[in-house]
């Protein structure tokens, strides 16, 4: 799955970035890099985010998949 960020340099050094797909999705980092790496970890722990949420507003006799869309 790619997401689009938007990554921006700082005043006080390092980086902000954003993911605009993901309603409230932040991170940032002293370098490039670690702006990066926080990124995929943010981007991570809201997916899981969200699975929680929706395993816990399943209904009964209810199954959760997975479907990948390619745009």
């Amino acid at each position: 799955m790619k997401f689009n960020i938007v990554l921006e340099l700082d005043e006080d050094g390092g980086y902000s970035v954003s993911v605009p797909a993901l309603d409230g999705c932040f991170t940032q980092g002293k370098t490039k890099d670690e702006a990066l790496a926080n990124a995929k970890e943010a981007i991570l722990c809201y997916l899981e985010g969200l699975q929680k949420l929706n395993n816990i507003k399943s209904l009964p006799n209810t199954h959760i998949e997975s479907l990948e869309v390619t745009v």
